[in-house]
């Protein structure tokens, strides 16, 4: 664990206790902002910034004390530079490598209540204090016959607590992304699905195993052995993997052909998922991912994964093939088909978001254009920060009656965003056409 935080004797699981926590928040909140409009009458201004700095600190805070869906909606969004004020997306990343642990006593409540034993009693050795603690969370070490290894334990209340969560958060995200809270409804639907199977370590331990052995043959990858014997329902071991997350490896200043080996390796293993297995490890943040000093990449975390849809392949990646931009009448076919377009939109509605998504379709598919394609392209990152801003304030996003996009894209476009942000801080120069591409 990078940094070391106080721990936290208690979680609030009921939806009472929850709900009074939230109510407090928009308390503060509102108080916050009731500063910031008298600042504002007296002086004739006050500084924004100061307020996105006081609302980030106060939702964190009880975000990261209820832990939980609702902490991981927060790491979502810190995800995108562009969705959110830059005091929000700063706060909020902290979600993406370190929360405030649960202290051991609870750790030792969750091992007597499935294993009727003390994790002291079934390791030969275990780590008091959590090395990493996260949104839905936390990792110990332990060891086992003279091998280490990592044991994921789950915050009491966090599967159940899922539905009400989402629903007491859903304002917060609708003030943050000023959009109407019923146009967030069709992708909460997506969320709380995938955060309901994020919670099940049953299911996390036959995924993890399935895409490992999968992906075993792809080159720099290391992926850890589960142990099913000393796994369960909130309870997960798996091997101990050495190496250090993203910021402290560049930090070491590694040579641009190991940054590369690394970018390689990324790339190949998310070709791989999306176009072979058609399942996918869909939480590419940093503080999912150790890099080793000769260029490898151990992958953790299969709690978050897509199954992309049969009929769904051939639509998403129809429209991330650059040809389409020449060929007007499938374009826009596929358009209408992943939900960027509906027949009752006004001629102008088509004519403004038919131009917004073709920019959109150009600026991601620009890395397959060339058999090399270099990360490090600040002029590429920039454009597409720039595109985003405009696109946020255009006022036909504003008033739209209804998202644009299919709810399957929203996890596999956080995926190609999170790994594309990743390539980046790398300044990775890689090889994008590989041997799993569609062939075009």
């Amino acid at each position: 664990m990078d940094d070391k935080n106080e721990s936290q004797n208690s979680i609030p699981t009921s939806k009472v206790a929850r709900a009074t926590r939230f109510v407090k928040t928009g308390v503060k909140v509102g108080g916050n902002y009731l500063k910031h409009y008298a600042q504002k009458v007296m002086n004739g201004e006050a500084n924004q910034e100061d307020l996105d700095r006081a609302n980030a600190e106060d939702i964190y805070e009880t975000l990261s004390e209820l832990k939980g869906s609702a902490l991981k909606v927060a790491q979502m969004l810190s995800m995108d530079k562009n969705m959110l004020p830059a005091a929000y997306t700063e706060k909020f990343t902290q979600a993406q490598y370190s929360a405030p642990p649960l202290s051991f006593p609870l750790v030792v409540k969750t091992f007597q209540t499935y294993f009727q034993k003390s994790p002291n009693e079934m390791f030969e050795t275990f780590s008091k204090e959590a090395f990493n603690a996260a949104s839905i969370g936390q990792v110990h070490q332990a060891t086992l016959k003279g091998k280490k290894l990592a044991v994921k334990v789950q915050y009491p209340g966090v599967a159940g607590s899922i539905s009400s969560d989402l629903k007491m958060v859903k304002p917060f995200a609708s003030r943050l992304l000023q959009l109407d809270e019923r146009d967030l409804e069709v992708y909460m639907g997506e969320v709380e699905k995938m955060l309901i199977q994020e919670t099940d370590y049953k299911l996390e331990l036959r995924r993890s195993q399935q895409i490992s052995e999968a992906c075993a043959h792809l080159q720099n990858l290391i992926f850890a052995k589960y142990y099913p014997e000393f796994s369960c329902e909130r309870i997960l071991t798996m091997d101990w993997l050495e190496g250090t997350h993203l910021d402290k490896f560049l930090a070491n200043q590694p040579s641009q052909e190991i940054k590369n080996r690394i970018g390689q390796a990324l790339w190949d293993f998310y070709d791989y998922q999306m176009h072979v297995i058609k399942t996918v490890h869909a939480d590419p943040h940093p503080g999912n991912f150790l890099f080793g000093e000769q260029g490898t990449v151990g992958v953790l975390d299969f709690g978050c994964v897509k199954e992309i849809p049969a009929d769904y392949y051939d639509i998403h990646f129809g429209v991330l093939d650059h040809t389409i931009l020449t060929d007007e009448q499938r374009m826009f076919k596929l358009f209408y088909e992943i939900g960027f377009l509906f027949e009752e939109d006004s001629a102008h509605e088509k004519e403004i978001f038919s131009q917004i998504f073709k920019t959109m379709c150009e600026l991601t598919t620009r890395p397959f254009l060339e058999k090399t394609f270099d990360f490090g392209n600040k002029n590429y990152f920039q454009e597409m920060m720039n595109f985003g801003e405009s696109v946020s304030k255009m006022p036909e996003f504003k008033t739209a009656k209804r998202p644009r996009g299919s709810k399957e894209a929203l996890y596999l476009n956080r995926t190609y965003f999170g790994l594309y942000a990743m390539l980046h801080q790398l300044e990775a120069q890689i090889e994008t056409r590989t041997a799993f591409s569609p062939k075009k």
